[in-house]
């Protein structure tokens, strides 16, 4: 019997959804789920009948970053091309998060091009906490927050709601706009849409030809550190690592990138 699938994918009056459905592990971003969502996002670019992609979720979690648990989790590389794969998908990407963000998460997040997100959603940056850095996930993030707010949230791991998410511009606005920005791409043109996209992510694309290479070699080298290693044994143990003054483990749920 074949494994059930970790992105659902439907569509409906022009728009794809594609749904990460892997609530065991917090839709973590592992092989098997970026795999399967590469495999939607192209599928879509690929469908003359669908105007938008919508990005949803089950469970609590939008997307806690990286699957710490596995044995090779994804590396910097392949979130880079995801991101990539977002930022260049000739059709808008909207997502939706009605649970808790964190990590790679977020640079899922900013990747797309409308983002709304339900009153219990909750974003955090916790790579400083693991003995990390948001290094790929800067490729999109940068360009499209606050500066001072994301100095602040890169440096201290804090965990921010949606009206803070929307102030620094992570966030476009709450779940409740999403049927008029629905009927907004359906009522445009394919050709308008594409053409508008590639205007709003000039700059981002800019970032990933200009950084992504060196973001991506300073990923590796923070993940093979020591400080990084016990950061994510301590994640994993569910304890707080050995050079945290603190005394806490940060926010529930981690991840990298």
């Amino acid at each position: 019997m074949p494994e059930a699938p970790l992105v659902r994918r439907d569509r409906e009056r022009g728009i794809t959804t594609l749904t990460l459905d892997s609530p065991h592990n917090r839709n973590a971003l592992s092989a098997r789920l970026v795999g399967e969502l590469h495999e939607g996002l192209a599928a879509a670019a690929e469908d003359r009948d669908t105007r938008a992609v919508l990005l949803t979720h089950t469970g609590n979690t939008f997307c806690a970053g990286a699957d710490l648990s596995e044995p090779a989790p994804t590396g910097p590389r392949e979130l880079t091309a995801l991101l990539r794969a977002v930022v260049e998908l000739p059709k808008p990407v909207v997502a939706v998060a009605t649970g808790h963000v964190r990590a790679g998460g977020l640079g899922l997040l900013a990747a797309c091009d409308i983002t709304l997100a339900g009153p219990a959603a909750t974003f955090a940056f916790t790579e400083s906490r693991l003995g990390l850095a948001p290094a790929v996930i800067s490729l999109t993030v940068l360009e499209r927050t606050e500066p001072r707010a994301v100095a602040r949230y890169y440096l201290t791991g804090e965990v921010f709601p949606v009206a803070e998410a929307v102030r620094i511009g992570l966030v476009t606005a709450g779940e409740e706009a999403l049927p008029e920005v629905l009927a907004g791409l359906r009522a445009a043109s394919p050709q308008g849409l594409a053409e508008s996209k590639r205007l709003t992510t000039a700059r981002v694309l800019r970032a990933f030809d200009r950084d992504a290479a060196e973001l991506a070699d300073r990923s590796a080298r923070l993940f093979a550190s020591a400080e990084a290693a016990e950061g994510m044994r301590a994640f994993l143990e569910r304890r707080a690592p050995a050079w945290s003054l603190d005394g806490g483990g940060g926010p529930a749920a981690g991840g990298r990138r």
